[in-house]
């Protein structure tokens, strides 16, 4: 642990969020942390954490119960109901092993206000916590709170960096529950079927920044979280920004047996995500998700294939290497101005391990995303996720 950068890390941190809250008997080696808002079933979550059996360490779950300045009264008022609830739940259930601890944040600021800050406080707590207890090896784990989860949970994730020190981050598995509504059900897998596909391609390209990007499922290590500036503060997608950095820090495990199982439903709480997908489908005429074609992908990998061919060659060199590529990937090349990324690694490279490193610092998760927003559908037509053959 560089015990300078980690307090220079909380120093930065508003102090409103700041002061650990744990009890200082209670030393904890993994940390749960839950945003809720206005989920009036969140026990059921706090329940299937309680029936996960343990390994042999202590394990806190923090609930953030946030509001914000423009919350309805109504979420306000189920959030109070709900803190309430947690505090008894507490108060059961805690013991040597286990302790449940209830937060409650009102009015925060609009501007920041929401899933990420929510997530952030509790992450940048659990810092604070392992700080205190000298502990490096702390393990931070996101869950949402209408998530239940697998029996393993505890056991496969502890088991996952007990056994690599080197290990930065693990990403779970996802299922979603959509009861007995057929509608429901049919959007959510298709969803998934999206998820795991888009996953897929990403590795079948060479990225190797592949992972699935679910709030509710990746843990990190504390040393991890706080040497890539800790949680965003986005009302939406703030999972995907944190953990492309997080990524790039190499060792990620996939934990593909570890189950969570959020709750499927149609929301607009956030400008993307589950809720706002799940609302597309609906709106296709024929209910049927249109995603990204896999030519796109296909053309995507010819360039990360040739891209060792780009190290120690200057602009001209580039250009001729890539002039055979698909119309739509050149243009969208030209548009980024790709040939000066190529230079800027090759000014700041000596080896060609480090070139291939600043390579998909530039081409990143974003700059891919930006790629097939910009040739679809001009260049490669959607396809439907039934199509596809739902593998993945």
């Amino acid at each position: 642990m560089n015990r300078k950068n980690w307090n220079s890390y909380i120093e930065r941190q508003k102090p409103q969020y700041r002061g650990t809250p744990f009890p200082r008997e209670f030393v904890a080696e993994m940390i749960v942390v839950i945003p809720c808002y206005n989920e009036p079933g969140f026990l059921d979550t706090l329940r299937s954490l309680l029936e996960a059996p343990l390994p042999a360490i202590r394990i806190a779950t923090v609930v953030v119960f946030n509001s914000s300045e423009r919350s309805t009264a109504e979420g306000v008022e189920q959030n109070r109901k709900s803190f309430g609830q947690a505090k008894e739940f507490a108060e059961n259930y805690n013991d040597e092993e286990r302790l449940f601890l209830p937060l409650l944040f009102e009015r925060l600021p609009r501007k920041y206000a929401g899933v990420g800050l929510a997530r952030k406080i509790g992450m940048d707590l659990a810092v604070e916590h392992f700080l205190r207890t000298d502990n490096a090896r702390g393990i931070i784990v996101s869950l949402d709170a209408d998530c239940t989860v697998s029996e393993n949970f505890f056991n496969a994730i502890y088991t996952a960096f007990a056994q690599n020190n080197r290990l930065k981050a693990t990403v779970h598995n996802f299922h979603h529950r959509a009861g007995n509504n057929k509608i429901l059900e049919s959007a959510v897998r298709q969803y998934e079927d999206y998820l795991r596909y888009y996953r897929e391609m990403l590795r079948f390209t060479g990225f190797p920044f592949y992972y699935h990007t679910v709030g509710s499922a990746f843990s990190v290590l504390a040393d991890a979280y706080v040497r890539v500036g800790g949680m965003g503060r986005q009302q939406g997608g703030e999972d995907f920004y944190f953990l492309q950095k997080v990524f790039a820090l190499g060792e990620i495990a996939e934990l593909n047996d570890v189950w969570v199982y959020p709750l499927a439903r149609f929301s607009d709480r956030v400008p993307f995500g589950t809720g706002p997908a799940l609302q597309k489908i609906l709106n296709e005429p024929d209910d049927v998700l249109k995603v990204y074609s896999p030519d796109a992908f296909e053309t995507l990998k010819q360039l990360f294939d040739r891209k060792d061919v780009f190290f120690r060659k200057d602009p001209k060199e580039v250009e001729e290497m890539t002039i055979d590529l698909h119309p739509a990937l050149l243009h969208f090349l030209k548009e980024v101005r790709f040939a000066e990324d190529i230079a800027d690694c090759n000014s700041n490279c000596a080896s060609l391990a480090t070139f291939r490193k600043r390579f998909f610092h530039h081409f990143n998760a974003f700059r891919i995303i930006k790629y097939l927003n910009c040739v679809h559908p001009n260049f490669f037509p959607y396809v439907k996720i039934t199509s596809l053959g739902g593998k993945f």
